[in-house]
């Protein structure tokens, strides 16, 4: 007998910044912006943070300018 695949329902995460009504997210906001960053300064993606595409757009675009203003690495400390 062929074993049948159990699909577990993925819990639906709904954007954050939607539901506070954000319409700016502001690159000088360090400690909401490093919530959306991985360990290695990498930006996370839209599938694990739970964004829409619009402010999944205007997040990576603050950590972008952030990066440049140098209030965020580029890297982890280990890999410079």
């Amino acid at each position: 007998m062929a074993k049948m695949k159990v699909r577990r329902a993925v819990k639906k995460r709904h954007c954050r910044f939607c539901a506070d009504k954000v319409e700016y997210i502001d690159y000088k906001d360090i400690l909401l912006i490093r919530r959306y960053m991985s360990d290695k300064a990498k930006i996370k993606a839209r599938r694990s943070t739970g964004n829409c595409s619009q402010h999944q757009r205007q997040l990576s675009r603050a950590i972008k300018r952030a990066r440049f203003m140098g209030l965020l690495p580029y890297l982890r400390e280990l890999y410079r």
